[in-house]
């Protein structure tokens, strides 16, 4: 297009070619000195120290070999107070990194570097440690980052002096150790460990290797991705058993006696040589009313169980006896047979038992009532005072236990040799037996091939 606004002819076939789109500017220019363009946003915030207005920066640079960081400054020109910090651009690494840099020369305390908020950092050889989250993030120099430690130790020693000076000594002499090395007059070594993996350590030599820093870069573990505030999956934990074997259960209930509300205790217990079995017990405080129940821990056993027992000495009171709800006693010489649902489970010894049985017959009103029959009288007493001969083992009697659940029990006091004066059967139930059970109709394997599809 010339000055007077005709278009001058071009050659046969050419066309216009269209201009070229601006590059878009760039949000984080590399971080350097000589950018006249990289220039901080300012921004106007409220000072925290004296509650009026400040100003804050905020630059988004690059740093040559690392990652985009967003390094902020705030200052009052009302009180003087200012504040720098560090944030990384990106996102939390995958890994975690640790900075192993050995300090030398004078020329390695210009080193740049990125600390950010969850980084620790450790000076070995004084055992000196600036903990995670305890400052903010910084760009700085590894001098500045000692400086930096000094001013906090530096801050409080004052009042330290005035309130605990032996404190105060030993924080002087530290500080004065802390200043040495800024001297470099010998080896030390700075070590950066930041879970998130946003730190960084300046490599002068770059891309050479740099012999005085290692970089290793490791996985995290679970309290350091609790601590950055990330879901760890959490390994599955095993459910575990609880063990009720030492344990009382406690439950609520009321009293069979007044209906007053009362407490049953419950305890799991290991028969030695039979099984495990549920002891339950009741104790009523209002009326005093106390019954103890025993329930078999276990199934239904496939065969029944019959114990005969031939009483021959008074030592025989002792053993201990379970007696299951579904158990029956008989006692030949007495002609006596109690059935299975009178007394309900029991876990006691044999003379308990039969001074159960003797208490039964003796206290019932409707056999030794005004309204009993003599005849009857005289027949229970005698029952009464055979059984008290054949507990003092003035009598032998044999003692039969059946069990058609196989869920009774009696100590055999030779064991884990047979026992001469005991006899345990085990026999198959009759098709009667099951039914009292409730077997019969119970089906435990292929049952779901019944149930109509929905």
């Amino acid at each position: 297009m010339s000055a007077g606004g005709t278009v001058e002819p071009g050659p046969p076939g050419a066309a216009a070619a269209p201009s070229p789109a601006p590059a878009p500017a760039r949000v984080f220019r590399p971080f350097s000195a000589e950018d006249e363009g990289q220039q901080p946003t300012e921004i106007e915030s409220l000072c925290m120290n004296c509650y009026r207005d400040g100003v804050t920066r905020l630059l988004l640079t690059t740093i040559p070999f690392f990652r985009e960081v967003i390094v902020s400054s705030f200052s009052c020109e009302h009180c003087g107070w200012n504040n720098t910090e560090v944030q990384s651009a990106g996102r939390i690494q995958d890994q975690g990194v640790r900075y192993t840099l050995t300090v030398r020369a004078a020329e390695d305390m210009n080193r740049e570097v990125v600390k950010t908020d969850s980084a620790t950092t450790r000076i070995p050889e004084l055992d000196f440690e600036i903990p995670a989250f305890s400052q903010k993030g910084a760009l700085t120099t590894v001098e500045g980052l000692i400086s930096r430690a000094i001013s906090g130790l530096e801050q409080d020693q004052p009042t330290r002096r005035a309130n605990e000076e032996a404190i105060a000594e030993r924080l002087d002499e530290f500080i004065v150790k802390l200043k040495e090395l800024k001297q470099v007059a010998s080896p030390f070594t700075l070590i950066i460990d930041d879970p998130s993996g946003n730190s960084f350590v300046e490599n002068p030599h770059a891309p050479q290797k740099d012999d005085a820093l290692v970089i290793t870069h490791y996985n995290r573990t679970l309290q350091q991705e609790e601590m950055l505030g990330l879901q760890a999956e959490a390994p599955e934990e095993k459910p575990q058993e609880e063990d009720l074997r030492n344990e009382v259960l406690q439950f609520n209930t009321n009293c069979p006696e007044c209906n007053a509300p009362a407490q049953t205790n419950m305890k799991l217990v290991q028969i030695p040589h039979f099984k495990e079995v549920i002891i339950m017990a009741t104790n009523c405080e209002y009326c005093g009313h106390r019954t103890n129940e025993v329930k078999s821990g276990g199934a239904v056993e496939p065969l029944g169980t019959r114990i005969t027992l031939r009483i021959t000495d008074p030592s025989d009171m002792t053993r201990d006896l379970l007696k299951s709800e579904t158990c029956s006693v008989e006692i030949p010489e007495l002609e006596f047979e109690l059935g299975m649902a009178i007394f309900g489970g029991k876990f006691t010894t044999l003379e308990g038992l039969l001074k159960d049985i003797r208490d039964l017959v003796t206290k019932n009103p409707f056999t030794l009532g005004d309204s009993s029959n003599p005849g009857q009288v005289d027949k229970l007493q005698e029952f009464s005072q055979k059984l008290d001969q054949i507990m003092e083992g003035k009598m032998k009697a044999h003692f039969i236990m059946n069990d058609p659940a196989g869920n009774s029990y009696l100590q055999n006091v030779y064991a884990p040799e047979d026992d001469p004066e005991m006899k345990v059967e085990r026999y198959k139930r009759t098709f009667d037996q099951n039914e009292e059970l409730g077997l019969n109709d119970m089906k435990t394997e292929g049952y779901e091939t019944g149930l109509a599809p929905r």
